[in-house]
């Protein structure tokens, strides 16, 4: 039910509760009965909820404080005493629907430790939390006895990162005799946009708090630590020599399990794992928020296996495995003095990684996109050069059939060649491709090491200008980088960095907002039309300018909260 449907026993009350005895005896229900509050009763009985349920069975406490009662928690104690004399009950619950908080008297509604369906069956908690948004049940429309007389209005609590449903606030009231939309409508959203503001505050604490923990932990010349709290990652240079993939997705799910139970000792790690990671509890407030993880390398080497994902001799910036593992190859492959084929996306970095494999000696350089048939690099070749083709797609059939004969009278040159797939290669190309296959290495995209962008950043940086500080970067900014698809790759990136430094006017660290807006905004989930990039941009800026407040953007945009949700849900499909 939304904010803008009456609710069904607003205006039919005296034959939706004859409908509901009708329906609990099995009998036919009279016509007009709403579907989805019949729906709803059916979904009652099928989870076997007793109609005269009493007391609903009792729940463990949860151990610790949530993170959502502790930002919640200042703002209830404000407004507690803006609740009515014996009549109106305030219920804060967590995304399932587990009783974390309650204040007030209703009489009628009683004391329950958890509100989900399945237990107590149609209210306007779990309504909320199905679509995201404000919902109402009053009267007959509940299914238990007990809450015949009572009216309810819930509004989900929305997460300030990803905007998932962190919870819901409630508020119970004997039955309203006009129905929706209840009299503490707004009452109720005006609390929990109270809420969403205080967990944006503290979500942004909560990252400054990580940050230092990771600063003070990774202190000293080879400090292999790593930061985590399950949305962010700080992880230092040692520690990425040490980190898999399977060592770290412990850590991740150790740091999200810290939030329920103490972890402090060291981490079960899987066998092969080549060190040992001691694990130190983040807190703030008597509650976990995140871990630091000192890294040790056992003294037995790691297996065989992943040698070919050790740190390479080239001087790239890059640790993550993907790139590890592909400079690995590059290096391994061009010890030998036969042509080398680096393929991949525009702007990964095919040439840099080539002119490093190559040494520090003279090279020679052809551009196929300026010399489609390398008349000019042939003429004025030394053959005791190695040579770097670069835009071999861009080869014309008289240079390929060049590219051929050098290949054939000079075998023991040593020669790269960079290659961007794309348009479909002619024949006479595709057959050099094919014949340099088997020594080929394709470079992953900046989008599957995005890992590696914090790294990249400082060695884009141009340096700063005597007594100005270097330039630093917020964690909302580098989470936006992080998540951007990067269609040019690295090259991209770069340009992005340097224009940042020589334009940039303020101080501190780039925040978000600073960024151009294809980052900022993130990716959408789908390809949108035109029409529908505009609208995406001018919801993104109305919720910039309103600190994420999701009723104040709608009112500015003139449309309706429930709108908004709709759009915003619709970008991500």
């Amino acid at each position: 039910m939304t904010t803008t449907d009456p609710s069904p026993a607003a205006t039919a009350r005296p034959s939706l509760r004859l409908a509901r005895e009708r329906f609990l005896s099995g009998r036919p229900l009279p016509r007009g009965v709403p579907e989805e509050v019949v729906a709803a009763w059916r979904r009652a009985r099928f989870f076997g909820v007793p109609h005269d349920l009493a007391e609903p069975a009792a729940r463990p406490p949860l151990a610790g404080e949530p993170t959502l009662l502790g930002a919640a928690r200042p703002v209830l104690d404000r407004i507690v005493p803006a609740l009515g004399v014996g009549g109106e009950l305030l219920v804060l619950t967590d995304e399932r629907l587990r009783v974390l908080w309650t204040a007030g008297n209703a009489p009628l509604f009683g004391a329950c430790p958890v509100l989900s369906e399945q237990e107590v069956g149609n209210n306007s908690a779990a309504q909320a939390v199905r679509a995201r948004g404000r919902a109402e049940v009053h009267g007959p429309e509940h299914f238990l006895d007990r809450w015949q007389d009572v009216s309810a209005v819930s509004v989900p609590v929305l997460g300030p990162e990803n905007g998932q449903v962190l919870g819901t606030l409630t508020v119970v009231t004997q039955l309203c005799a006009t129905g929706a939309p209840h009299p503490q409508a707004a009452f109720a959203e005006a609390t929990v946009a109270a809420i969403e503001t205080e967990l944006r505050a503290r979500a942004g604490w909560d990252e400054r708090v990580l940050l230092d923990a990771y600063v003070r932990a990774a202190r000293g010349p080879d400090r292999a630590v790593a930061a985590l709290d399950g949305r962010n990652r700080l992880v230092s240079e040692a520690a990425q020599r040490l980190l898999t993939p399977e060592v770290l997705g412990v850590l991740e799910r150790t740091a999200v399990g810290a939030w329920d139970t103490d972890v402090t000792g060291f981490a079960e790690l899987p066998e092969g794992a080549g060190c040992t990671a001691r694990v130190t509890p983040v807190r703030v407030d008597g509650r976990t928020i995140g871990i630091v993880a000192a890294l040790e390398p056992l003294d037995d080497p790691a297996p065989k296996a992943s040698a070919s994902v050790s740190s390479p001799p080239v001087a790239l910036t890059g640790s993550s495995v993907p790139w590890r593992h592909t400079v690995g190859h590059a290096v391994e492959l061009a010890r030998s003095r036969e042509p080398l084929l680096l393929t991949g996306e525009r702007g990964t970095g095919k040439s840099a990684l080539a002119r490093e494999l190559l040494g520090p000696g003279p090279v020679q350089v052809a551009d196929a996109a300026r010399d489609t048939g390398l008349d000019q690099i042939l003429t004025s070749w030394h053959s005791d050069r190695p040579l770097l083709l670069r835009h071999a797609e861009r080869l014309a059939q008289p240079g390929v059939a060049a590219l051929n004969s050098l290949l054939d009278q000079h075998p023991d040159t040593r020669l790269l060649i960079t290659y961007t797939p794309g348009a479909p290669a002619g024949p006479c190309l595709q057959r050099l491709l094919d014949k340099l296959s088997a020594r080929s290495v394709t470079l992953p995209p900046l989008r599957e090491r995005a890992e590696d962008i914090r790294e990249l950043l400082p060695a884009f940086t141009p340096r700063p200008a005597p007594g100005q500080p270097p330039l630093t970067w917020s964690l909302d900014a580098l989470r936006a980088l992080e998540r951007h698809p990067w269609p040019g790759n690295v090259t991209e990136l770069a340009h992005v960095v340097r224009a940042l430094a020589e334009h940039r006017r303020m101080s501190g660290p780039v925040r978000r907002s600073e960024l151009p807006d294809a980052v900022r905004e993130g990716p959408a989930a789908r390809p949108l039309s035109p029409m529908e990039h505009a609208e995406r941009a001018a919801i993104l800026e109305a919720l910039r300018r309103h600190g994420g407040n999701k009723a104040r953007a709608a009112t500015a945009l003139g449309i309706g909260r429930a709108t908004l949700y709709r759009k915003l849900r619709g970008y991500r499909r």
